[in-house]
């Protein structure tokens, strides 16, 4: 099992970012899969939970109606489409498989900065 992250980098505020979630070794669409993200010297804070393929998705208050997140099941890969963003969504954002036991990606920095 494999998760690899990209797409992060530095956007201004109000900019838009899709970070994209590559998996090998089980199927995304049959997985529960979430996003989260780590601040500078902030705990790790969950983004968003994806289900039943992506049909049922949870987002945190911090970032609903602002982060959407969807799946490319040709691609095998689990996106987080980020707009109007805020310097508060700074943080190397991390996708999950969950389960037992959970797979983590490595992580990819996202700075919202002028």
């Amino acid at each position: 099992v494999q998760l690899v992250e990209s797409g992060g980098t530095l956007v201004q505020p109000g900019g838009s970012l899709t970070l994209s979630c590559a998996a090998s070794g089980f199927t995304v669409s049959d997985s529960v899969m979430r996003w989260y993200r780590q601040a500078p010297g902030k705990e790790r804070e969950w983004v968003a939970t994806g289900l039943n393929s992506g049909t049922t998705i949870y987002y945190a208050d911090s970032v609903k109606d602002r982060f959407t997140c969807s799946t490319d099941n040709t691609k095998n890969t689990w996106y987080l489409q980020m707009n109007g963003l805020k310097p508060e969504d700074t943080g190397v954002y991390y996708c999950m498989r969950a389960g037992v036991p959970d797979y983590w990606g490595q992580g990819t920095q996202v700075t919202v900065s002028n």
